[in-house]
């Protein structure tokens, strides 16, 4: 039976994931700490961001930072800094931290988050941690110095920073499918494949390609269920740019995105909705979250089932 092998967050938008066993569904369907902070380049007029009081920048619940992008400005993320890539994060959830480095050295395990057992000479121990409330604006410096440029880290309680925010619900792959995309380059293995997709929910005991099962038309969704948790299987990722760069340097990697649209033409299962398919250069299952689930709890190891396509509310 297909099941919930893993479940990735990804606590600061574009940085690197967190392995979890739990994850609660919060509001607008995202899950518990994933892409509830973001980077973006600091407002001219600082008068433009409001505050909660404490200091704290705020947000709105569109998921964008309080004021227009123009006053605001643009997300610090891999498809416009190419340090990023290079940028390591581990974090502690329970104590609410974040260790930062500068380094590439750090190395992922088969979950695709980074490590936290390494060595005294490794980036993780030689990095510098925050505590991503109380040190926040300490934060916010370290990453403008490291970036070269005025940024600062914002948080939105109200849905956080979803990449897709007509689907804002988990993202959804494979093991399989990270595998045998893998495949089709010599140098990449199926633990960098995750990181360069950066799903949320890693399903295990399903072929490849079984996630294409949970969308069909433009204009429908598939139900689905993890563990009794009812979500809705949207449509399939459009890739960005990010997925063709390596992750750790931020290179584009020669030829990626013409292998991927030419592999993934030949191998999409006859289950897939093609509709969606002007090009190939798709993967991963978009969700939204029906508000019934909202509070309810994603569990690793949970079993995976269909339930039934239906027309979306126009």
């Amino acid at each position: 039976m297909v099941s919930l092998d893993r479940i990735l967050v990804h606590p600061i938008k574009s940085l690197d994931a967190a392995a979890v066993q739990t994850a609660t569904i919060e509001r607008n369907g995202v899950l518990s700490w994933d892409r509830r902070y973001a980077i973006v380049e600091r407002a001219d007029d600082p008068s433009s961001n409001r505050s909660d009081g404490t200091g704290a920048i705020t947000t709105s619940a569109t998921g964008r930072p309080n004021g227009t992008p123009e006053t605001v400005g643009d997300y610090v993320n891999g498809k416009r800094e190419p340090a990023i890539h290079q940028l390591r994060a581990t974090y502690d959830l329970e104590r609410e931290t974040v260790t930062l480095s500068d380094t590439g050295s750090a190395q992922h395990d088969e979950s695709g988050s980074l490590r936290s057992d390494q060595s005294e000479t490794d980036s993780t121990t030689d990095g510098q941690t925050f505590h991503l409330e109380l040190d926040r604006e300490h934060l916010s410096e370290w990453l403008s110095e490291y970036v070269g440029y005025p940024v600062e880290l914002v948080r939105n309680d109200a849905g956080g920073f979803p990449d897709d925010t007509d689907a804002s619900g988990p993202t959804v792959i494979s093991q399989a499918t990270l595998e045998s995309v893998a495949d089709w380059y010599p140098e990449i293995d199926a633990a960098e494949m995750c990181r360069r997709l950066r799903p949320n929910l890693v399903l295990g005991d399903a072929p490849a390609f079984w996630e294409d099962r949970l969308y069909e038309t433009p204009g429908h969704a598939v139900a689905f269920d993890i563990g009794g948790v009812e979500l809705s299987g949207i449509n399939p990722c459009q890739r960005c740019v990010v997925p063709t760069r390596d992750p750790d340097t931020g290179e584009e990697t020669d030829g990626f995105r013409e292998t991927f649209v030419e592999q993934r033409e030949r191998t999409l299962p006859e289950w897939a909705g093609e509709a969606w398919f002007d090009h190939y250069f798709r993967l991963m299952v978009n969700t939204k979250v029906p508000e019934s689930s909202w509070g309810e709890t994603l569990e690793a190891g949970a079993a995976v089932s269909i339930g039934e396509s239906y027309e979306l509310a126009q």
